[in-house]
């Protein structure tokens, strides 16, 4: 198997990630939504409350769960958000929505576990990790 550095791997990810995410309709999915907890900061939830017509109190007692620490995540899965399998709100969706799965951000090695976790939720990931393999001439040990 060919290694790379963490930059030629950023690059790679990248790039297959711009290949492959036109060719899959998320609305024919939404499994992220189905499935995943998601963060989100006071902005976040001043913009969409204040888009929903709603208070904050309102937004927060229906929408959000607050830990100890004062993040705050959306208190249901699926999120209350998912209509079929789109986002109601996706013009004023929260940015970890937005940015899934990610393959944008530097420093790809560092997320490698979380992104094979998803492996199975999400077939962008699942053909960007299959198609980076096959690039990359991986092979299973015994």
């Amino acid at each position: 198997m060919r290694n790379l550095d963490s930059l030629s791997l950023d690059k790679a990810v990248f790039e297959l990630s711009e290949a492959i995410s036109p060719k899959i309709e998320c609305t024919d999915c939404g499994n992220c939504c189905k499935s995943l907890m998601v963060n989100i900061d006071e902005a976040e939830a001043n913009h969409l409350s204040a888009h929903l017509g709603q208070s904050r109190e309102e937004f927060d007692a229906k929408y959000l769960e607050k830990g100890e620490s004062g993040r705050m995540v959306v208190n249901a899965i699926p999120c209350h958000f998912l209509v079929g399998n789109s986002c109601s709100v996706y013009s004023h969706r929260f940015a970890g929505c937005k940015e899934f799965p990610a393959f944008h951000v530097p420093e790809f090695k560092k997320r490698m576990f979380t992104t094979y976790m998803h492996y199975d939720r999400c077939p962008i990931i699942f053909n960007v990790m299959e198609t980076l393999k096959s690039n990359l001439e991986f092979q299973a040990t015994k």
